[in-house]
């Protein structure tokens, strides 16, 4: 699994488990609602200060989101 892909997943999971919408998660990070759905489907490929904001949005690492399975 590349990098993008286990991103993507770990956004859509994270995301989940907080229960935030697309929407809340997008106005927390300062992006748009479409910028959100294009990373968890992998479609977007974050640039490095991207991926520490969703982190921050989230409440993890930013390591984490690219960790896992």
């Amino acid at each position: 699994m590349d990098l993008v892909t286990r991103f993507a997943g770990n956004v859509r999971k994270l995301r989940g488990k907080k229960n935030l919408s697309q929407k809340t998660l997008a106005d927390k990070v300062g992006i748009s609602v479409s910028y959100v759905s294009m990373l968890e489907r992998g479609q977007r490929s974050p640039p490095l200060d991207m991926l520490e904001k969703v982190a921050k949005a989230l409440g993890v690492t930013p390591i984490s989101l690219l960790g896992g399975k």
